[in-house]
């Protein structure tokens, strides 16, 4: 028999190795960043194209982690997460090297809005409620918290054991945030249809009390029969969340 060759996500981390696409306005002379993650198939290019439409001619720059194979992960975002390591915890360190170029070059956290659409939408909002602090914004389109079960419970945990954390690190090296709301008001934007064919309506409405309760200002939108994309609705929401930022 032959071998098989290695898999995109062979390894710990299969994303590490790709490239930060930046767009915009250079990151030394913006007021903001946008973070965005791409979508199962897609590239990161793809969705620099939605964050220009996004910051129209504002101050912001954008930026975009790529996916190893274009995807960040292989099954479902509803499957258990073990099956879809090392993807997934490759995928959300991506989204975190994203995030520090922004803050190492000065934009500080609560102005960078972290966001995607489908795969990089689950990606988006996994990451945000994983390492919790007050973000300029987080943007959901057609996607969710990953994972077979989401609890509330899990993720208030996991935010008061890196609070907790943080604050025995030097003042650099920990993550701001109360124990009991962590995103401290960060706006978020979460949209989706009633039909998608990926993303079920109930794990939506999961993923905007898992924010809830960390401390998010959530505005979940539900659009009957829309599919799996974007609307012009959506876009305007989110461009609002942008001009604050700028």
């Amino acid at each position: 028999m032959a071998d098989r060759s290695p898999g995109p996500h062979a390894g710990d981390d299969p994303h590490g190795d790709e490239p930060l696409v930046t767009a915009g306005t250079p990151l030394d002379d913006a007021g903001a960043a946008l973070v965005l993650v791409h979508g199962r198939g897609a590239t990161a290019r793809s969705v620099v194209d939605l964050g220009e439409q996004l910051a129209g001619d504002r101050d912001v720059a954008i930026i975009a982690p790529a996916a190893a194979g274009n995807t960040w992960y292989p099954n479902s975002f509803l499957a258990p997460i073990a099956d879809n390591e090392p993807g997934r915890t490759s995928g959300l360190r991506a989204v975190g090297s994203a995030v520090g170029r922004a803050v190492d070059a000065g934009i500080a956290r609560d102005r960078v809005l972290v966001g995607g659409f489908s795969q990089g939408a689950c990606l988006a909002s996994e990451f945000v409620a994983r390492s919790p602090t007050r973000y300029g914004g987080l943007t959901v389109f057609s996607g969710g918290l990953i994972g077979e079960t989401v609890a509330v419970d899990d993720y208030l945990a996991d935010a008061a054991a890196d609070i907790k954390g943080g604050a025995e690190e030097d003042a650099e090296g920990g993550l701001d945030g109360d124990a009991e709301e962590p995103l401290a008001g960060t706006p978020a934007f979460v949209g989706c249809s009633d039909t998608d064919p990926h993303i079920p309506e109930e794990r939506v409405h999961e993923t905007t009390a898992v924010l809830e309760a960390l401390g998010a200002d959530v505005d979940e939108l539900i659009y009957e029969g829309m599919g799996h994309g974007i609307n012009d609705d959506e876009i305007a929401a989110v461009s609002e969340l942008v001009a604050a930022l700028a």
